[in-house]
C-alpha cells in the first residue's frame, strides 16, 4: 500500500478545507482534487474537466477523503473555545457558538481576537490532519508521522 507523506497530508487537509474534494489513487499515491460542485453555485466544469474524466475513466483506482461534515467542524470550534485561556475570549466565542449563524459569528470574534487568530488557524489545521490521518488509517493506508 502506498505511503503518504505528512506534506501530502497537509495537502489534502487544506484542499478540503478550501471546498475541495480529494482523491487519492490507490496505485500511485498521486491525490487530485476537484472543486466540490455541490457547495459552489457553478456550472463551469471545464476546468476540472480533465481530472474529472481521469477520476471517470478511473473510478476504480482512486478513493475520495471526506471532509467533515459541519457538526465536526462545530466540534473543533468548540474544542477551541474551550482551550482559549483568555476567560473574556473563550466567553465570547461559547456565545458566538450559542447563537444563530455560529459559524460565521465564530469567524468573526476569531478574526478580531489578534494573537488568538493565528492559534485558531494553527489549532484547525492540526485537528484537519488528524482527520485526514484518521481516514487514510480506515482505507489501509499508510503515512508519516510527525
Amino acid at each position: 500500500m502506498i505511503k503518504l507523506t505528512k506534506d501530502q497530508i497537509k495537502e489534502i487537509a487544506e484542499e478540503l478545507d478550501c471546498g475541495m474534494r480529494c482523491y487519492i489513487n490507490k496505485e500511485t499515491g498521486e491525490i487530485k482534487t476537484v472543486l466540490n460542485f455541490e457547495s459552489w453555485q457553478t456550472d463551469d466544469r471545464e476546468p476540472w474537466e480533465d481530472v474529472l474524466n481521469d477520476l471517470e475513466e478511473n473510478w476504480d483506482k482512486y478513493v475520495e477523503i471526506d471532509r467533515m461534515e459541519s457538526h465536526e467542524s462545530f466540534e473543533i470550534m468548540a474544542d477551541f473555545a474551550e482551550s482559549v485561556d483568555s476567560r473574556e475570549l473563550r466567553d465570547s466565542l461559547i456565545n458566538a457558538l450559542n447563537r444563530k449563524h455560529p459559524f460565521q459569528n465564530f469567524k468573526w470574534v476569531v478574526d478580531n481576537s489578534g494573537p488568538y487568530r493565528e492559534k485558531w488557524f494553527d489549532f484547525k489545521n492540526h485537528r484537519l490532519i488528524e482527520w485526514v490521518k484518521d481516514q487514510l488509517e480506515v482505507l489501509d493506508f499508510e503515512h508519516e508521522n510527525e
